[in-house]
């Protein structure tokens, strides 16, 4: 399958393959996902004002910063993968600028449902997962060919996006119990829902219908 151009999701995918190799090469990555990673627990103090120690960088800022970060290759690769697939057909009936509020509210979305989840928690997320599963649900609403009936008064783009939502949250949570809580299923979660929310509002605005 021959993909489409998308200029911004190839720059997006060759800035984070640089930076996973220039802080592996230089052997700063655990310091930068201490550093740079989200910790829900950082925004107990201070509202999220408060830089980590060694840094100059606030947490409020930590869920846009995270999903340049990536553990291992294998996690590197598997997002990189799906960004250019589902990104780079997205990229044209969205443009660069809608797609960038997508991502972003993708992972600010990831970021929180972390948070909701674990306010205590001190294991930093990391990764584009939460901006990648906006895509995914985004995707998931235009393209899919799945049929769904209006509920009394709920129309049936609602009901079908909810039973999207369903079953992706179902298969996270199943794939969270596979893995042992090595997955940050919260940031797929709610970033897959973000994409089902905003689809229809971005492609509105930018067809004008």
């Amino acid at each position: 399958m021959k993909l489409p151009p998308g200029p911004l999701i190839n720059a997006l995918a060759i800035l984070n393959v640089a930076i996973f190799a220039l802080l592996t090469l230089t052997g700063l990555n655990v310091g930068a996902i201490l550093a740079a990673g989200f910790i829900p627990a950082r925004f107990a103090m201070d509202g999220g004002l408060i830089a980590a120690p060694g840094t100059m960088l606030p947490a409020w800022l930590t869920p846009v910063t995270s999903a340049f970060l990536h553990g291992d290759v294998l996690h590197l690769a598997s997002n990189m993968i799906m960004l250019m697939f589902i990104g780079r057909q997205l990229e044209a009936p969205m443009g660069r600028v809608l797609l960038s509020i997508l991502m972003l509210s993708g992972a600010l979305a990831g970021c929180f449902a972390e948070w909701a989840a674990d306010p205590a928690s001190l294991a930093p997320v990391i990764g584009a997962s939460g901006a990648i599963s906006a895509l995914f649900g985004c995707y998931a609403l235009i393209f899919s060919t799945q049929k769904a009936r209006a509920i009394g008064p709920i129309p049936a783009a609602v009901v079908r996006a909810a039973w999207l939502g369903a079953a992706w949250i179902v298969f996270q949570l199943l794939l969270g119990l596979a893995s042992g809580g090595m997955i940050a299923i919260w940031a797929h979660i709610g970033g897959f829902l973000a994409g089902l929310l905003l689809a229809r509002p971005l492609l509105r605005r930018r067809f004008r219908t």
